[in-house]
């Protein structure tokens, strides 16, 4: 539905009949600081599903574990109605912190610098204030591992996620130090872009540094190659749909004085769908093919694509904007608001509607790391507005029939 200016009619929320107890923020940031000093791998997240585990089933929520390896699926059915999942990531990343507070990673090379220790310390808030409410339908909470391999919500979806009773919607977050706390941001359509990765093996003929004239050189090839994938973006790509390619490795040789016989590069590839996401596996390979034969080389490419774009519903997405505005108010949640970074949500979202919402989390008075940097970190105010959203989420699509 649209109104005379062409937005999207946000619906007047359903009443509210569930009676939910408050947001207990000093359990929330307990629990996220916790997990923060305890980070885990992808599909090595054994302390931290064992601990929600545990929490779930003490509330009274059937519980399934080692689902996608090392995945949790909780499960309360309410009245006869729909089933609606919230999803959770769980795992950390390879970077050392540099963080000097008391709730420091505690384990060298490991930390949670994407906010999922977040994420996970807010399933659970959420999971406790629902367990004894009335529903008017069936909750599941998926606590996904390795979102950050972008393997963890197929396997979990393998397993049986969706099904049993199946699911009718599903709804997520992320906390997002590209906005400041107190704000949400959402939108319908392609809001995370696909993630695609490519290796290239460049195989020359090495030989004499001062001789190159008898070589094949690989590296020179490489560089080449590096300057026409960059190029795809501005001379092979619609300029109408985002796109972007970025070689991120290129290793060859060991010595000064020896030009290798072979050079090996990696990269990623990120759209938002369209017609250059479905010609970039064959742009990739005629351009690393033709640049390697024009200089008497041959080249192997393996072309992976990891997620699809991730897509929100319109229909659940006006219900969560709904949700959000009575939250934090109008003016203060913000459309518009995507990243040509990835998620493996995009799975559940291919499966059944639903919307992901980014949750302001940038620290008060000074500027907020970025995801992934060793000095990330969140106002944990933030984890209050996340567990109010998924909360009242999943109270409104339960009760509007929607």
């Amino acid at each position: 539905m649209r109104g005379v200016r062409g937005e999207p009619v946000v619906p007047q929320l359903a009443r509210v009949t569930v009676t939910l107890p408050p947001v207990d923020r000093a359990a929330l940031v307990a629990t996220r600081r916790d997990l923060h000093q305890h980070p885990e791998l992808g599909f090595e997240e054994q302390r931290t599903s064992t601990l929600i585990a545990e929490r779930l089933r003490q509330l009274g929520y059937a519980v399934r574990t080692a689902v996608g390896k090392t995945g949790v699926l909780a499960q309360r059915d309410g009245a006869a109605g729909r089933c609606v999942l919230l999803r959770a990531d769980m795992d950390a990343l390879p970077v050392e912190e540099a963080n000097d507070v008391p709730y420091r990673s505690k384990h060298p090379g490991r930390m949670h610098a994407c906010g999922h220790d977040g994420h996970v310390a807010i399933g659970l808030e959420v999971a406790r204030r629902l367990h004894a409410a009335y529903l008017p339908g069936s909750l599941k909470l998926a606590f996904q591992p390795a979102e950050e391999i972008s393997y963890g919500a197929e396997a979990m979806i393998r397993d049986g996620a969706l099904d049993g009773p199946t699911v009718d919607a599903a709804f997520g977050i992320h906390l997002w130090n590209d906005l400041p706390t107190g704000t949400i941001g959402v939108m319908p359509g392609a809001v995370m872009a696909s993630v695609d990765e490519f290796e290239i093996t460049i195989l020359g003929r090495g030989g004499h540094a001062a001789a190159p004239h008898q070589t094949t050189d690989p590296v020179l090839i490489a560089a080449h190659i590096v300057t026409g994938l960059q190029s795809l973006v501005s001379r092979r790509r619609n300029p109408f749909e985002e796109g972007v390619v970025s070689v991120t490795q290129l290793n060859a040789g060991h010595a000064f004085n020896v030009i290798p016989g072979r050079a090996e590069l990696r990269g990623t590839v990120r759209t938002f769908g369209g017609q250059f996401f479905e010609h970039a596996p064959r742009l990739v390979e005629q351009t690393t093919q033709g640049i390697a034969a024009a200089f008497g080389a041959t080249a192997e490419v393996r072309y992976r694509r990891l997620t699809a774009p991730l897509v929100n519903d319109e229909r659940m997405t006006l219900l969560m904007t709904g949700v959000a505005r009575n939250i934090v108010g109008r003016e203060r949640v913000i459309a518009g608001v995507r990243t040509m970074g990835g998620e493996d949500m995009s799975f559940f979202l291919a499966k059944v509607p639903g919307t992901f919402a980014f949750v302001g989390s940038a620290p008060p008075g000074k500027p907020a790391s970025p995801h992934h940097s060793p000095t990330f970190d969140i106002d944990e105010e933030a984890l209050v507005i996340g567990a109010e959203l998924l909360t009242r989420t999943v109270v409104e699509y339960l009760e509007s029939g929607r």
